[in-house]
């Protein structure tokens, strides 16, 4: 896929101080941190390195990337990278994709608590997920999957859901054998969503009774504990949307699969359409109706703040592995999954024992070789090294 014509940080270029100035009220260190970061992310601001054809000689200057998880342009790399860590760990099954979605009345509480929130979704989701699989009414079995958190709808407003990729069967509570789902939809999705919402809402109130809430502007009247626990019972007034498919492919089509919701941003930027007369125009797609593709149009203002909704706390961790597949049980467990469907565990690659291999960044222009990296540049390097600017003549 080429360069798209209109970039995110094209955005923030144009936009400027004006939209600083104008946004001073709410932006922090953290919302202008990512902005510059995109900002200057693959420009000679952060500095590059020159790369050497190993079969032609060609040589060229890149520029660096700013690596911040926001960035639409930083995320193909990592992606890579994480799905080739996680080719190892596909099981010889089909697949099935969860997705956990909070009601739109916890929203502004998700905002303004963001790492609370977003924590006890994930440990709602999973609870759910390993308490109703081991239940022998439905599955009683074990399981292991994999959770990535997403914030955002197609407008990019607030949404905060969980995806869960999950192994369709899983390890019998003795271990013994590999237990397949009975149903289509591998657990039934209105048992989910109702110990989900029970699950979230207890912690929801564990955290409040613990102090770990906070409560700002139009939300300053839940800081009152009756206020709170009346607020709490509107959220046993509707069904919570569990969405399940059915299970797909095996591991070399869950591969694909994952790539495409492992390490999304808000938008990319090849969904930016136009930028005119301080709007922004972008694809999205409406779920409502057969996914068809439709435009909308921003002021480049809004845009940005709905980007910035999106932002996630300093070290938190938005994949995570539940089940067999939790870190501290995976080395032990998952060999055992892949013994018990008649694959040789042997045969897949032990984590560490590959061996170093050289990455190719980019592929020569020229001859198709591959680019290696044969020198750093600062930033400071590379603007000695420029042409210098053009003198204009004045009178």
């Amino acid at each position: 896929m080429g360069r798209p014509p209109l970039e995110l940080a094209d955005l923030i270029r144009a936009a400027g101080h004006s939209f600083f100035e104008r946004s001073r009220r709410w932006l922090t260190w953290p919302h202008l941190k990512v902005l510059r970061a995109i900002e200057h992310c693959r420009t000679a601001a952060l500095g590059g390195h020159i790369d050497q054809c190993s079969r032609c000689g060609e040589r060229v200057i890149s520029y660096n990337s700013c690596r911040n998880r926001h960035c639409p342009k930083c995320q193909s790399n990592a992606r890579e990278r994480w799905l080739e860590a996680r080719q190892r760990e596909l099981l010889p099954t089909r697949y099935v994709h969860i997705v956990f979605t909070l009601p739109h009345l916890l929203a502004p509480l998700a905002l303004q608590n963001k790492k609370v929130i977003y924590d006890l979704l994930f440990r709602a989701s999973a609870e759910t997920l390993i308490e109703i699989a081991r239940d022998p009414k439905h599955l009683g079995a074990e399981i292991g999957f994999f959770s990535v958190l997403h914030t955002w709808n197609q407008k990019l407003e607030h949404h905060p859901h969980v995806h869960c990729v999950v192994p369709a069967g899983g390890l019998s509570l003795d271990h013994a054998c590999w237990v397949r789902p009975r149903y289509a939809f591998f657990l039934p999705v209105k048992v989910l969503g109702a110990v989900f919402r029970g699950k979230f809402v207890a912690g929801l109130r564990r955290a409040f009774v613990q102090g770990r809430l906070g409560f700002h502007g139009q939300l300053n009247f839940l800081a009152d504990p009756k206020v709170f626990r009346r607020w709490l019972r509107q959220l046993f007034r509707q069904d919570w949307v569990v969405y399940s498919k059915r299970p797909f492919g095996g591991p070399e089509h869950a591969l694909g699969y994952l790539g495409g919701y492992t390490h999304r941003v808000a938008i990319s930027n090849h969904r930016l359409v136009a930028f005119a007369d301080g709007k922004v125009t972008f694809r999205w797609r409406d779920s409502a109706h057969k996914n068809k593709k439709r435009l909308m149009t921003l002021l480049v203002d809004e845009f940005l703040r709905r980007f910035l909704l999106h932002l996630l706390p300093k070290g938190f961790v938005r994949i995570r592995h539940f089940g067999f597949l939790a870190n501290r049980r995976r080395s032990a467990l998952l060999p055992l999954c892949f013994q018990l469907l008649g694959s040789a565990a042997a045969s897949q690659p032990e984590e560490g024992c590959a061996g170093p291999r050289t990455v190719a960044l980019w592929i020569c222009p020229r001859c198709g070789g591959i680019m290696i990296v044969i020198e750093r540049l600062t930033a400071a390097q590379i603007r000695l090294r420029s042409p210098p600017a053009p003198i204009t003549a004045t009178s």
